[in-house]
């Protein structure tokens, strides 16, 4: 053999193993699962509003409307005690109310969700500010330390909840936020002010009704109360300041009593017609009916 021959062979033997290196390389990464492209596309930004949902009953928006929160949902299960989820129960209990509400004509009623999803607790009262709603009420279950508590509860927003909701309000700088229908961007400060504050008069007036009225219907129905008149708390689904709110926890997901109730068809359907009187109730003493 050719000394020129030698020296092409020794020169082309290390490039013909690192071209075989590369073919080897595509064939195991592409029968790996690898591809050769990469798919790129925007994530929603973090301070986009959620999509608003569904509104069912009559075609009449000066027909009262009822926003109904199941609370919790997808990756946040909330109380649990075994199999019985607080968002699951939630969910049965507000799609029963709706239900019942729908049945008995007159209102409309939209769900924040109505399947097993997760919804930021911001986005909730903020469902029923932007769809204008005239109640809000938000359901949940509780869960006590060694199933020392039982009984449902109902909450209102405290008055320190209240006046920290006021302040975030007059702090925006957008302009944007609407007060009973008027554009607080539309007034000097001092009216904007004293709408936010009649606004909130209202709407706490009208929580405290309503839930009287749940109460009421509770305890007539036979179900167990935790206490007989409203609660308050600062909970963020109640920071809503034109809106009346209230919170429903139906019972202690870990008291055997209340598990009893909360977890079976009968029980979530006496909830919710318990619920379903007391919104009539209240709508008819507001409309005068």
């Amino acid at each position: 053999m050719s000394r020129t021959l030698q020296l092409i062979l020794v020169l082309s033997t290390p490039l013909a193993l690192l071209a075989a290196a590369f073919v080897l390389n595509g064939t195991i990464a592409t029968g790996a699962g690898a591809y050769d492209y990469v798919v790129r596309f925007d994530l929603p930004s973090v301070n986009a509003p959620v999509g608003l949902p569904r509104v069912d009953g009559p075609p009449d928006a000066s027909r009262p409307l009822v926003v109904i929160d199941p609370g919790h949902g997808g990756f946040d299960p909330g109380a649990g005690q075994g199999a019985l989820k607080e968002k699951a129960i939630a969910l049965r209990i507000a799609l029963a109310l709706r239900d019942k509400l729908l049945a008995s004509g007159g209102l409309r009623v939209a769900l924040t969700r109505d399947t097993d999803r997760f919804i930021a607790l911001a986005d909730r009262p903020d469902i029923a500010r932007r769809l204008n709603a005239d109640l809000f009420v938000s359901i949940h279950a509780d869960s006590a330390p060694a199933n020392s508590a039982r009984g449902a509860s109902v909450y209102v927003l405290s008055e320190s909840g209240s006046s920290e909701a006021a302040t975030r309000f007059a702090a925006r700088e957008n302009g944007a936020d609407r007060v009973n229908g008027v554009a607080l961007s539309t007034t000097n400060a001092n009216v904007g002010a004293i709408l936010l504050d009649l606004s909130q008069r209202g709407a706490q007036a009208g929580s405290t009704q309503a839930a009287g009225l749940l109460l009421r219907e509770l305890g007539d129905s036979g179900m167990g109360l935790h206490r007989d008149r409203p609660e308050t708390a600062a909970l963020a689904v109640l920071k809503a300041p034109d809106i009346p709110s209230i919170l429903f926890e139906t019972g202690y997901i870990n008291n055997p009593q209340d598990a009893e109730v909360l977890g079976s068809a009968r029980g979530q359907q006496a909830l919710a017609e318990a619920g379903a009187k007391a919104i009539r109730a209240y709508f008819a003493r507001k409309l005068g009916g």
